[in-house]
């Protein structure tokens, strides 16, 4: 049995945090579903940025869209919707028999309006209407700004993805927008089965460190922090306020562990996936760690629900001149930084392409 097939025995979906043209039209993607146990799929603008340069495939469609008079965002967001509504197509079996909980992918909301409440509100209604798929999640970022959003999106019925969670309580107040979210719908008599997941970066926490800390250090804090995360969620799903909501029809939102690809060339290419097992979760991981934890992954205990040494290990960054929580902070605002950047680049690459393409029609 491949540990792929174990750790999704285990009870932690696993998920590809990656999209192309070609691993639809190829057959990968549909491969990694039947050989792989991969349940749901990621995407982001870096992701699409480098689909869209970097190929071919999207040629005819830009061209067919710019001779319907699209270009810039909306024309992206076509050729997104067009990927992201087949993926879902493909995983709807997986969502229907698991009754909602599994089978999603994630489209996310322009990273300009990260600061943006009531925009990203409006953008997450009107894309989660134009796809059409109830296994499809709306990516809306957990910063200050974004979580009123998140409440209002669950609210009115959008599947939600929080993405850009950095620490445990960055967690606490994505969680927190989903359960009012949720006590709303109840209160209004509204269905409350509305799917989320709460996103949680790892591996930047180790860039983030690298050559800052001794070498004993080196490459724990993302799981320290993740370990500590998933106590939180574990204590939250424990509580009464969680326990209405789920006895009223809700379900839990999981929590997933995103960025878990290693990053330093001297550390295991799997360490992260075998270090974060746990059921009700989900892994979304790139293409070739997938691939890397099919051929020689193990899957060993699963992590603690009281975050086993997570505090230790955390009070010896501390010791070494960390500080967690203002680090948490600067990585959350480098990544929606990130976002933004790929996304400009993102729109470069749909102009130029546009451009060319135009002239040899």
């Amino acid at each position: 049995m491949k540990s792929t097939q174990k750790l999704h025995d285990l009870g932690q979906s696993l998920w590809l945090d990656n999209i192309t043209r070609d691993l639809l039209a190829n057959g990968t993607l549909k491969r990694y579903i039947e050989e792989l146990s991969v349940t749901g799929l990621t995407s982001n603008p870096t992701i699409f940025d480098q689909a869209i340069k970097n190929s071919a495939a999207y040629d005819a469609a830009i061209r067919a869209k710019l001779k319907q008079g699209k270009s810039g965002e909306r024309l992206f967001f076509e050729l997104a919707l067009d990927d992201l509504t087949q993926a879902a197509d493909l995983f709807r079996p997986i969502n229907e028999r698991s009754s909602g909980v599994d089978g999603w992918v994630s489209l996310e909301v322009s990273p300009l309006l990260a600061h943006d409440s009531n925009t990203t509100l409006a953008e997450a209604r009107d894309m989660h209407a134009r796809a059409g798929r109830r296994n499809l999640f709306i990516k809306i970022p957990g910063t200050r700004e974004g979580l009123p959003a998140i409440e209002e999106a669950i609210y009115c019925g959008v599947p939600v993805n929080v993405t850009l969670l950095f620490s445990r309580e960055h967690y606490v107040a994505a969680a927190d927008a989903y359960l009012r979210g949720i006590e709303r719908r109840i209160a209004a008599g509204l269905p409350p089965d509305v799917g989320s997941v709460a996103s949680m970066f790892v591996s930047r926490w180790d860039v983030a460190v690298a050559g800052k800390v001794p070498d004993a250090l080196s490459n724990r804090l993302g799981i320290a922090v993740a370990r500590s995360t998933y106590q939180a969620y574990c204590d939250l799903i424990a509580t009464p306020r969680y326990k209405r909501v789920l006895n009223a029809g809700a379900r839990a939102q999981r929590l997933l562990l995103a960025s878990t690809g290693t990053k330093d060339p001297k550390a295991p290419d799997v360490l992260y996936i075998e270090a974060l097992a746990a059921p009700l979760t989900v892994n979304t991981m790139p293409e070739a760690t997938l691939k890397a934890f099919a051929d020689h992954g193990r899957v060993g205990a699963a992590m603690r629900a009281d975050g086993g040494d997570c505090e230790a290990v955390l009070h010896e960054f501390g010791q070494a001149g960390i500080r967690i929580d203002e680090l948490a902070t600067r990585l959350q605002d480098e990544g929606a930084a990130s976002f933004v950047n790929s996304w400009n680049e993102l729109m470069g690459v749909i102009t130029s392409k546009s451009a060319v393409l135009a002239k040899s029609a």
